[in-house]
């Protein structure tokens, strides 16, 4: 007799608007996995954003916590969130309203501002390294 399963995608679920579906965890190993499972362009933007992170704020501590990357500092919580959307890559600096000068998109909460790379988006690394350096100072968001 033939086996007649089928063996089962190692490659995890895409999401609605293209985000990665990735069991909860702490340490590198889930940002690296959601990270290669962003979809197309933005697995790059994913592996360029943690570099510059890990540059920026030395020793930071990373988890994937309801399929979003996190980025924070031991015992002060977590400083920036990344999500996939279907046209964008948005980055979360949850005590965004007192950086300088705050990211461009506004958020429902009042401290919390947000940050969209799109495809063609040619960022400054320069202002992305200057608001996380500023964010991992600050207190972070007890998720």
């Amino acid at each position: 007799m033939t086996d007649k399963t089928t063996p089962r995608s190692t490659q995890p679920k895409l999401l609605s608007g293209g985000n990665p579906q990735i069991a909860k965890g702490y340490g590198d190993e889930p940002v690296q996995a959601y990270i290669a499972a962003m979809p197309g362009w933005k697995s790059d933007v994913g592996r360029r954003l943690d570099d510059l992170v890990m540059r920026t704020a030395p020793g930071v501590a990373k988890a994937v916590k309801w399929n979003t990357p996190l980025y924070g500092i031991e015992g002060q919580g977590w400083f920036l969130g990344v999500h996939c959307f279907n046209r964008y890559v948005k980055l979360t600096f949850f005590r965004g309203a007192s950086l300088e000068p705050v990211p461009p998109e506004s958020s429902k909460t009042a401290e919390t501002r947000y940050f969209h790379i799109h495809e063609t988006d040619a960022w400054n690394e320069a202002q992305l390294s200057s608001w996380i350096r500023q964010a991992s100072l600050l207190p972070g968001e007890k998720l």
